[in-house]
């Protein structure tokens, strides 16, 4: 029924809208109006086909599809910080707001994280608003909390926690 693949080039219009319809819907509570709609499906389109023409050692994105529709992707690299002694990163994970709570999410990070570990990372790093109440999905697979610290977005200030895997092995096993 749904089909995990690594992402082309085609695929970033189809990722920026799976990221722009998601991220509205996940943050409408937790982040203001006028930052909350202050970005674009074709920003985000521009942005994705810049990720989707780099190495895919440098940036992974994988998706995954239901009856060939693109409905959600994750996507990371190497950690960007350098602070916390962990080398992968998960940059975004996200899915439309019909497919959340079907198990997709394990399905993305397991497809991601069996990548990473292929191209030779051992741990992996995630940042998510500390009110985003998808967090104990990393909480349920042993991702342990590590710091919160402030981000901007649009205007406004925002909490982020770091969450973290310190072995993609120990996740694998979990999912």
């Amino acid at each position: 029924m749904y089909q995990i693949r690594k992402a082309t080039l085609e695929d970033a219009k189809f990722i920026a809208e799976v990221y722009i319809h998601s991220w509205k819907a996940t943050y409408q509570d937790l982040i203001n109006e006028q930052d909350l709609s202050n970005t674009t499906v074709d920003h985000h389109q521009i942005y994705w086909e810049t990720i989707l023409k780099l190495s895919r050692k440098q940036q992974p994105v994988t998706v995954i599809e239901d009856q060939g529709e693109i409905v959600g992707f994750i996507s990371g690299g190497k950690e960007r910080t350098e602070r916390f002694g962990y080398d992968g990163e998960i940059f975004a994970i996200y899915l439309l707001p019909d497919y959340q709570g079907k198990g997709l999410g394990k399905q993305l990070l397991k497809a991601f994280a069996e990548e990473m570990q292929e191209l030779g990372y051992q741990s992996l790093l995630i940042w998510v608003l500390t009110h985003n109440p998808t967090h104990h999905f990393y909480l349920h697979f042993g991702a342990e909390k590590i710091e919160q610290e402030q981000t901007t977005i649009g205007d406004g200030t925002y909490q982020e926690t770091a969450y973290g895997f310190s072995s993609i092995q120990k996740l694998l096993q979990q999912l």
